[in-house]
């Protein structure tokens, strides 16, 4: 027998024993689920890693596409020469946008319906500054109307109180004029100069540009702002900017970044990430267990030709590698298969979405609940990676000790009751 490693001889060996056989089949069926399970696990585990980092960086950039990456508030009641403030800001390098800004939340009402909603008093510059809002506005040129008693408003705040462009909706503030009776709510009526969509049902449903004028008149702020937002070159890093624009701050003011500002809320995507991870890799795992337990039986089976091959000459280590390489072989074709579905999967993924949510007749990622408009997937060519190296490796760690008691086996003690 050759006594090379690896040798087409200790293939052939292997290709046979995976074959199907009529007496043989409930090993090839344990050997199948085992290849169904590993393909199925590694194409799930890399369709959930890519759809999480998809929710992260489409989150990420909405909030920061329409939030500042900083956010400067005063402790004195706010901030009076805001636009020499905000030009000392502005000159920090890596600063690319400094925005004073009035803020206050309000009941909007229209066609006799009525919805929360927040109040974001903004010029016109630092408005068209704000890429996804200003490339979601609708109709072209809205901006240019933007000043006086116009706003802009959120898509799905529109439709929800039935407006459109060139249509009156009456905002009512709590925060009014003190009077004997106390402090007396504030209502006037604007008119609709266009609206936006981002794309997220939080922003979307509850955000209402104004003015700064305007919204400090309606707000009673007089001639100050509330705060000041401020977005850098990289927002990933903006822990290296929060000194520098700390010193050319006003002082009596607060400064937070919005790693601070929500943290809660992508902490808890990073540990759901890192959980599902893990609980997927258990599906892997079982699949790879599946293959001990059938490559085990199929040493018993193959028990004569073990031993007649031993006897020929192949070595200890040649029975050790004809086993090795078919249980590698289900880990090695199941992994490449589970790769190739799910790189389909999240390449098409929204489509698939789409003609799940027709064939079932329901709306499957809702985005009431997701707060996204479409299925995102963003894959990372580390983890697939990743996920491709662990799923071989424990595919060939499941082989070796089938294959060792392969390779143990006494060919006398195999042949005695043949």
């Amino acid at each position: 027998m050759a006594a090379v490693p690896f040798s087409s001889v200790e293939w052939l060996l292997a290709g046979r024993y995976l074959r199907t056989k009529k007496q043989e089949s409930f090993v090839n069926v344990i050997a199948g689920f085992s290849f169904v399970g590993i393909a199925l696990g590694v194409a799930v585990l890399i369709i959930v890693m890519a759809v999480m980092n998809g929710f992260r960086i489409e989150l990420l950039s909405r909030v920061l596409g329409i939030n500042g990456h900083m956010r400067i508030d005063s402790l004195t009641g706010g901030f009076e020469d805001y636009d020499a403030e905000a030009a000392k800001i502005l000159a920090v390098p890596g600063v690319v946008r400094a925005a004073p800004m009035v803020q206050g939340q309000v009941l909007a009402s229209a066609n006799g319906v009525q919805s929360g909603a927040l109040v974001r008093g903004l010029t016109r510059e630092n408005l068209l500054n704000l890429p996804l809002v200003a490339k979601g506005l609708e109709p072209q040129g809205a901006a240019d109307a933007f000043e006086g008693s116009m706003v802009i408003l959120g898509a799905r705040l529109a439709q929800q109180l039935g407006l459109g462009p060139g249509m009156r909706v009456t905002l009512l503030s709590p925060e009014g004029d003190v009077t004997v009776m106390g402090r007396a709510p504030r209502k006037k009526t604007y008119v609709v100069a266009g609206i936006f969509e981002v794309g997220m049902i939080e922003y979307d449903s509850s955000f209402i540009y104004m003015p700064l004028k305007e919204a400090q008149l309606f707000f009673g702020r007089g001639n100050k702002t509330d705060s000041i937002e401020v977005m850098i070159n990289d927002p990933d890093t903006v822990e290296n900017w929060r000194e520098p624009v700390r010193l050319a701050s006003p002082p009596n003011a607060r400064l937070y970044d919005w790693k601070q500002i929500n943290a809660a809320f992508f902490d808890a995507l990073i540990v759901e990430r890192n959980v599902m991870f893990l609980i997927l890799s258990l599906v892997i795992l079982v699949a790879a267990l599946n293959t001990i337990s059938g490559l085990i039986m199929l040493v018993k089976d193959k028990g004569r030709d073990i031993a007649i091959l031993r006897t020929m000459g192949m070595s200890q280590w040649g029975v050790m590698r004809v086993f090795f390489i078919a249980g590698s072989a289900i880990g090695f074709v199941g992994t490449i298969l589970g790769l190739i579905l799910g790189v389909l999967f999240c390449l098409n993924i929204e489509e698939i979405r789409q003609f799940m949510s027709w064939l079932s007749g329901t709306q499957l990622f809702s985005p009431e609940i997701y707060f996204l408009s479409k299925m995102p997937a963003q894959m990372e060519v580390d983890e697939v990676i990743a996920v491709a190296v662990m799923s071989l490796t424990l595919a060939f760690i499941a082989t070796l000790y089938p294959s060792w008691r392969a390779a143990r086996l006494d060919p006398v003690e195999a042949l005695r009751y043949e």
